[in-house]
This record gives C-alpha cells, structure tokens and sequence, in this order.
C-alpha cells in the first residue's frame, strides 16, 4: 500500500514537473527528427499538402525545398511557432549571413539591431516572447550560443560542461570523433573513449524526471523504454548513443554536432541554412502557415485534403494520457487524409501499438522501408520510425 501511493505520488509530481516546464517554457531549439529519413519516406512533390507539428520548425523548412504546395506547421507551444517565425522573417529579410549567424553560429553581433528590423514582420504572439528572449542570441552570454537556451538547450549545456571537465579526459576524443571521415575511425575513437563516457553518476543524472522534462519526454514515454527495454533508461540512451556515433557517419551529423560545440558550420548544418538552397526558401517560404493549437483543432478548423502528416511522438503520451484525443485524432486524419496519405510518426517503442482498433484497418504500415532508413537516423534516438499509408 505504502509503495503503491509513493509510486502515485511520484508519477503525480512527475507529470507536474513536465506540465510546468512545457507550459513556460521553449523547449527545443532544434528539431530532433532527421529530415533526410523523413523527405525519403514521403516523397515529397510540388501538389503535398503538408501538417507537421513545427517543434523547433527546421524541418518544415526542410521539406520546403521539394516546393511543397502547403506545409501547416501546427504545435500547441506558442514559443515553438515563435520560433519558426523567426527563421521565417529572417529568410523573407533576404540576408543569408544574417540568418546564418543567428542559427548556424548561434549568436550575432548586432542581433538587437537585426531584430528591431524585422520584428514588424513577425505576429503578436511571436513578438511577445522574442522582445523578451532576443538576447539568447548575445555571444557575450553565459551560454554563449542559442543552442544553449530553451530547456532542452540547457539540459546540453550543463551535460557538455560536465562532460568535458578535464579530468574525465573526452574533450580530444569528441574533437576527433566530429571530424572523423570514416565508421572506422568512429569505432576506434569510440572504444577509447567509452569507458570514460558511462558512470553512475551518469545513470542517476539521467533517470532524474526534471532532466527528461527538460528534454521533452514525458513520463509514459520513460515508463514505455523502462517496461520494454532490457537495461531500462540508462540502458536505452547508452545504446543508441554507441549506434549513432558508430554506425552512421558522423561528419555531416548536424545533430550531434550542435549540442558539443553551440554551433553548426557551412557544411554540417540542416538544409535551411545552406547557402546554395536559400533562393529556393526565399521564394517559397510564403507556403508556410503557422498555428498554435493542436492537431485535432487544427483539422476541425481547417478541414481539406492533406497528404502527408508528420507527427513527430507527440502520440507516445496521447496513447497513455488521452487514448480518447488519440481516436478523435486519427479519425480526423483519415477524414482529411484520403487514400495514399501518408503518415509519419516516431516512438520510444521498437513497435507501434497504440493506434485505436477501427483504425489500424485503414491503413498499411510500410516497416519495409521505416525500419531500413530507421538505422541512418542521424539523431539515433528514436525505437522506431514508423510509415502508415491511409487505403
């Protein structure tokens, strides 16, 4: 009994501590999913019609560059569509260099005079926060860079200072590894660096519900990795982590590189930045709508034939939190979906069981090619990548 309301209480302040920290807060300051994998799995062309929840909005742009007709970027944290904005703003400005310093080098020296520029061009909501925010962009901060902001931003800042103390002895080891060419060299870099990575101190920092918070996982998604993965939390990130950085080519690892250094460069950054694709971006970012709400809301208020859906894992917490929003979603989506839609999503889990009985019958999973591209994922965080076409 004793046990019983102690583990109530603690999923309770749980939950409490990931309501308040999503609720106040900007969460990622760049999009976690790979665009490549992503571009590949929806074949993209000029007559997609496209709903992404916007996250930290590269990826919408990403998709952009296979001139999409329309890419509704939907997320219920307004701070996250603010975000996008921004970039947007930035692109429609017409100034590569600008947009570059502020999110490829993650600072800019002038950045109060950029944004008293191109503020005029932004909604309310997205003025509101950046008026009080726009200094996350000042070199001259603590943080030193804007990757460093946002909570999941700071949960990289505190674990890169921690690991690169002198005495743990990894700063070389991670220096080499992101300039590594090879998966040989990765491997011969990573096993003498292995052993200084893992502690149990390490262990214990990970399984603390106000680090995965700030990280963006709620709790059935820690409960999801513990129940099924054998060597629980630690376990899950341990071994994704050995993956991504010994089975997939780290020298265009935009992902990883960003959280170790603050910065990204000209070639190891997402596409948005790169110079070669910025007229495109610029003469079609108008195709980019943003809104604050959720997806349900989204549809119910804007009802059309969609073709794609990008959904991110925001269903992992539905299906524990919600199963009834999980159905008034998925119906929502075959109402706005029409046969060949496609639906892509991401879980902590290795399987997808969550989707509502009476709707798994109209569509057609395609594990054949999610889970091939699955082990490129650049980010490696994932259990699954999963593709549902709509019959």
């Amino acid at each position: 009994m004793v046990k019983t309301l102690s583990r109530k209480l603690a999923q309770r302040t749980h939950d409490l501590v990931f309501r308040t920290v999503h609720s106040r807060n900007l969460i990622y300051n760049a999009c976690w999913e790979d665009p490549r994998i992503d571009r590949r799995l929806l074949e993209l062309d000029q007559r997609s019609r496209v709903v992404v929840l916007t996250s930290a909005g590269c990826n919408a742009l990403d998709y952009l560059l296979d001139r999409s007709a329309s890419i509704d970027a939907v997320d219920v944290n307004p701070r996250q569509n603010a975000l996008l904005w921004l970039k947007i703003a930035l692109i429609e400005r017409g100034r590569h260099d600008d947009l570059f310093r502020f999110f490829g080098d993650g600072h800019h020296p002038e950045h109060r005079r950029v944004y008293g520029e191109l503020r005029h061009r932004l909604p309310a909501e997205a003025r509101r926060f950046w008026d009080h925010h726009v200094d996350y962009f000042d070199a001259a901060s603590r943080q030193g860079s804007f990757y460093y902001r946002g909570t999941s931003g700071a949960v990289a800042w505190l674990l890169t200072r921690y690991l690169l103390q002198p005495r743990r002895q990894l700063k070389p080891h991670l220096h080499d590894l992101i300039q590594a060419d090879t998966l040989e060299e990765q491997r011969a870099i990573y096993a003498a660096m292995e052993p200084r990575l893992w502690r149990r101190v390490d262990g214990w920092l990970l399984n603390q519900p106000l680090i995965m918070s700030m990280l963006g996982v709620p709790r059935p998604q820690i409960r999801l990795i513990k129940d099924e993965y054998p060597g629980g939390l630690v376990g899950y990130i341990r071994d994704k982590f050995k993956h991504v950085l010994t089975e997939v080519l780290i020298h265009d690892n935009y992902f990883w590189r960003v959280y170790l250094t603050g910065s990204y460069t000209a070639d190891c950054c997402p596409n948005y930045l790169r110079r070669e694709h910025f007229d495109t971006l610029r003469a079609n970012v108008h195709r980019i709508r943003v809104h604050t709400t959720t997806v349900t809301d989204f549809l119910r208020r804007r009802p059309g034939t969609y073709s794609h859906y990008v959904l991110l894992d925001h269903q992992d917490w539905l299906a524990r939190h919600d199963p009834m929003a999980l159905e008034q979603e998925w119906r929502l989506i075959l109402a706005n979906g029409g046969p060949g839609a496609r639906v892509l999503m991401r879980s902590a889990s290795h399987r997808v069981d969550f989707i509502p009985e009476g709707i798994r019958e109209a569509l057609t999973f395609r594990p054949d090619l999610a889970q091939t591209l699955h082990l490129e994922d650049r980010v490696g965080t994932y259990g699954s990548v999963n593709l549902a076409v709509v019959r």
